[in-house]
């Protein structure tokens, strides 16, 4: 054998084990495959959520004075009695309270962004951590309200009646 031939065979040899080394090792980190083979594969067809509707929505918060996490965009609750109410979470963005009765209402982390508060009853509620970005407010009775944490810029808080302690600036 020539010397040429020689660097050639072991070259071929050296690249053979070195595939080999890294197929083996490729192997030793992927699942086992008989542990996969014996589990049987249960296909459910998913369902997706139920839709609700902003009215069956909006039902349903009358029936149960309660709609926790819901979707009541734009919705028109104007004059609506919601005292005590559970609306924690909610999307009321856009929705119409204009004279609603939210006195003691749970509104904690709700979504009130537009939304007509005007003159609504907002007495003792709880309206921490709500969004209230450009929310009407105007003439609205925020007596004994929680606000902690509530975001008011660019809400109009003209003639409202504040809670104690709560500037406007």
């Amino acid at each position: 054998m020539n010397k040429p031939n020689s660097k050639t065979l072991t070259s071929w040899f050296v690249t053979a084990v070195f595939i080999v080394l890294v197929a083996v090792f490729s192997l030793l980190e992927q699942p086992s495959a008989s542990a996969q083979s014996q589990t049987p594969s249960i296909t459910t067809p998913s369902t997706p959520a139920p839709i609700t509707s902003v009215a069956t929505n909006v039902r349903h918060l009358l029936e149960t004075n309660e709609c926790v996490q819901c979707n009541l965009i734009g919705a028109t609750l104007k004059d609506a009695n919601l005292q005590a109410a559970n609306l924690e979470n909610a999307n009321l963005q856009n929705a119409d309270l204009e004279r609603a009765n939210l006195q003691g209402t749970n509104l904690a982390g709700a979504n009130l962004q537009g939304a007509d508060l005007g003159k609504a009853n907002i007495t003792g509620a709880n309206l921490e951590r709500a969004n209230l970005f450009d929310a009407d407010l105007e003439k609205a009775n925020l007596t004994n309200a929680n606000i902690l944490g509530a975001n008011l810029q660019g809400a109009d808080l003209e003639d409202v009646i504040r809670p104690q302690g709560f500037t406007v600036q």
